[in-house]
C-alpha cells in the first residue's frame, strides 16, 4: 500500500473511531440495541487501527525513550488495556450483538467495570488524540494555530464544566454500578456536551505534547501549561456560574 493512501485509510479510521466514541458515549441517544452494535463496530474499527499502526509495535523496544515518547508509550498502553477491559465486560452484557457471550462475568461486576473502564477509555483516547495534535496542526500558519488554540481551550472549559457535572469521578473510581443520565436533553446536544468533554483531555494531552518536547532552544516549555490552566478555570467559573 502505498504512503499516501494507508495515510488517507488511517486518518478515515481515526475520524470514523472518534464518531464512534461519541455516540458510544450517549447511550441515551443510542438506546440498548444500538448501543451494542457500535460497540462492536467499534471493536473491528480499533483492531483496524492498530494493524494500520503496528509498526509503533515493532518499534517499542527501539531506540532511545525521551520524555514524549515515554508519554506516548503509558498513555497508547493504558488506552489499549482500558479499551479491552471494556469490549470484553460488555459482551459479558450483551443481549443482541454478542447473546453466546452473556455471562461471561457476574453482570454486577461487568457493569461497574464497563462503566469505569469505558470512562478510562474515553479519558485516554482523548489524550492519545491531543498527544498527535501537534502533527495535526503542523501545515497551519502561525495565526491559524493561535486561532485554534484558542477555541480548543474555550471549548475544553466547557468540557470541564460538563464533567463536573457527569458524574464521571464515580465512574472511573469504580463506585458506581449505574450511569445517571439525562434523557430529557435534546439527542444533538448530548453528542456536543460528549464532545466538548473530550476536547478537555485532548487538551490536556496536547499541554502534555508540548511539555514533553524540547524547543529549538533545547528547553521544555511550560507556556502550554497556560492555555490548561485558563481552559480549568473557565471550567470552574461555568461550575459555580450555571
Amino acid at each position: 500500500m502505498r504512503p499516501k493512501t494507508a495515510n488517507i485509510i488511517r486518518m478515515i479510521v481515526d475520524v470514523l473511531l472518534t464518531v464512534l466514541l461519541l455516540f458510544l458515549m450517549a447511550f441515551q441517544v443510542t438506546g440498548d440495541v444500538l448501543h451494542e452494535w457500535l460497540g462492536i463496530g467499534m471493536t473491528a474499527a480499533l483492531l483496524l487501527h492498530h494493524i494500520l499502526n503496528r509498526s509503533w509495535y515493532r518499534s517499542v523496544f527501539r531506540g532511545k525513550y525521551t520524555p514524549y515518547r515515554i508519554a506516548v508509550t503509558v498513555v497508547n498502553t493504558l488506552m489499549l488495556v482500558s479499551i479491552v477491559l471494556t469490549a470484553i465486560s460488555g459482551m459479558a452484557m450483551s443481549s443482541h450483538a454478542v447473546p453466546f457471550m452473556y455471562g461471561l462475568m457476574k453482570v454486577m461486576t461487568a457493569q461497574t467495570l464497563h462503566l469505569g473502564m469505558s470512562h478510562w477509555s474515553f479519558i485516554l483516547m482523548g489524550i492519545h488524540i491531543g498527544l498527535h495534535m501537534k502533527a495535526m496542526t503542523a501545515k497551519l500558519p502561525p495565526k491559524g494555530k493561535t486561532a485554534f488554540r484558542a477555541i480548543l481551550t474555550a471549548i475544553a472549559g466547557a468540557g470541564l464544566w460538563r464533567l463536573t457535572k457527569s458524574g464521571i469521578i464515580s465512574y472511573i473510581t469504580f463506585q458506581a454500578h449505574f450511569a445517571f443520565l439525562d434523557y430529557s436533553a435534546p439527542k444533538w446536544l448530548i453528542i456536543l456536551e460528549n464532545l466538548s468533554m473530550l476536547l478537555f483531555f485532548v487538551l490536556a494531552g496536547y499541554v502534555l505534547s508540548e511539555a514533553t518536547r524540547k524547543n529549538k532552544d533545547k528547553r521544555y516549555s511550560a507556556k502550554p501549561l497556560v492555555w490548561l490552566v485558563c481552559a480549568v478555570i473557565a471550567g470552574i467559573v461555568l461550575h459555580f456560574a450555571l
